[in-house]
């Protein structure tokens, strides 16, 4: 089992986009195997490449996870095709963005398309919580963190306790 170092605010890197993945080989697979190490670990419901210091288009998700089953789903060169509806996504987290929670309003339906691990074309219609983690993965493969999409004032706080927090371990 490897477990990654899981970038966190106010790293640099989070803010890159992703390049697209070209060829799905042991490389690909071996960062997949070891981002659901990561998440299954820290625990979380998704991870996206870009935050295991990655430059590679990738996500993956499990809405329920199960650290014995183990049942996510991988999109490679995922991309929001349609959204549709509002929906508020309460007190959704990031493991980017560690202690901190907030109110996030999203698309409540999504179509997403990507592919498999194989490389096979994967097309997702879908709403509630998986909507939600689509759309939090896919925003980190484009540089944005959740906190870019709340209030300003929220946003302000958090970013002014991480200052706080790297002042009195430095």
């Amino acid at each position: 089992m490897t477990v990654l170092e899981v970038l966190t605010y106010p790293d640099k890197f989070l803010k890159k986009k992703t390049k697209p993945v070209e060829k799905i080989d042991d490389n690909i697979r071996k960062l997949v195997k070891d981002m659901a190490d990561t998440m299954y670990e820290a625990p979380g419901v998704g991870l996206a490449a870009i935050q295991v210091g990655s430059d590679k288009s990738v996500i993956l998700y499990d809405p329920a996870p199960d650290k014995e089953q183990r049942a996510y789903s991988v999109l490679i060169n995922p991309v929001i095709v349609s959204m549709d509806g509002e929906y508020l996504s309460e007190n959704e987290g990031c493991l980017s963005v560690p202690d901190f929670r907030a109110d996030v309003k999203r698309a409540e339906f999504v179509v997403a398309k990507g592919l498999d691990l194989e490389g096979n074309p994967v097309n997702i219609e879908t709403d509630g919580i998986l909507s939600v983690i689509l759309q939090h993965e896919i925003d980190h493969l484009n540089g944005i963190l959740f906190i870019d999409r709340i209030s300003s004032l929220k946003r302000e706080m958090y970013k002014r306790k991480v200052k706080k927090q790297l002042k009195k371990t430095n």
